[in-house]
């Protein structure tokens, strides 16, 4: 089967992904901040992060389940091919784990928690970061769920000693941006009169899911270019979680 580009792999090099880019891309720094050591990235996407969480840590190793088309890594860093859970690494191997935008796509999440927890060192951190469900625009079928922050709190703590959590803010820019696709994306689901994205099955929508995606991303840059392209990493805040959050990013540690 041919392998689709989908539009849930963003890139700083298409301006259209430049809203979800620059606060996926606020993860990763905020992420630099705080680890060190021996660090392990789930999910390594395009491969966008390696420059910035590497420079942090000692010994950098990050897997996927695909190989990125172009990663350069630097002498600290490797990377592994492998689908999750579980992870194919020792116990107490890491003293950090970082995940962006993955959980989601995982069927057996409370497994993939757990292995986290197993392959971190005692007083090691998880940081990870997942679409908050209330701010979604409409069902997304590459999604095997979506998380309210209640819910990813409670996932956590079964495993975790203690749970930090916080929310991606976005300012008054990306919330014009966020209304604006709003509006394009009522009027593509105007036509599902019979409320197929919430009956069909998710493998019957992703296709069309990802083309109507990729063209509302379009049309938003043609009739809104300066908009699109100026909003920065800088119009974008982590702090403690909200409803209207975009993104749920929690930090659960193991003692």
């Amino acid at each position: 089967m041919a392998k689709i580009h989908t539009a849930e792999r963003v890139s700083q090099r298409d301006a259209s992904d430049n809203f979800v880019f620059q606060r996926s891309l606020l993860a990763y720094h905020k992420a630099a901040e705080i680890v060190s050591g021996d660090v392990l990235e789930v999910g390594t996407g395009m491969g966008y992060g390696v420059d910035v969480i590497a420079p942090a840590a000692r010994r950098f190793v990050t897997i996927d389940k695909s190989v990125p088309q172009e990663l350069h890594l630097p002498e600290n860093a490797e990377f592994r091919q492998m689908a999750v859970p579980p992870l194919q690494l020792p116990d107490e191997a890491f003293d950090y784990v970082v995940s962006f935008q993955v959980i989601e796509h995982i069927r057996r999440d409370a497994d993939f928690v757990r292995e986290v927890h197993r392959v971190l060192r005692r007083g090691g951190r998880f940081v990870v970061s997942t679409p908050n469900a209330p701010m979604s625009l409409t069902r997304n079928p590459w999604h095997v769920r979506e998380y309210r922050a209640e819910e990813l709190k409670t996932l956590l703590e079964g495993v975790f000693d203690s749970v930090e959590c916080y929310g991606v803010m976005g300012n008054d820019k990306v919330m014009a941006y966020y209304e604006k696709n709003r509006e394009g994306v009522k009027r593509i689901t105007r036509y599902d009169v019979l409320d197929l994205q919430h009956r069909l099955p998710r493998w019957m929508l992703q296709l069309p899911y990802d083309l109507l995606n990729r063209l509302n991303r379009r049309c938003l840059l043609t009739q809104n270019d300066s908009l699109t392209r100026s909003i920065t990493m800088s119009d974008y805040d982590i702090s403690p979680v909200t409803e209207d959050c975009f993104d749920l990013y929690f930090i659960a540690e193991k003692r």
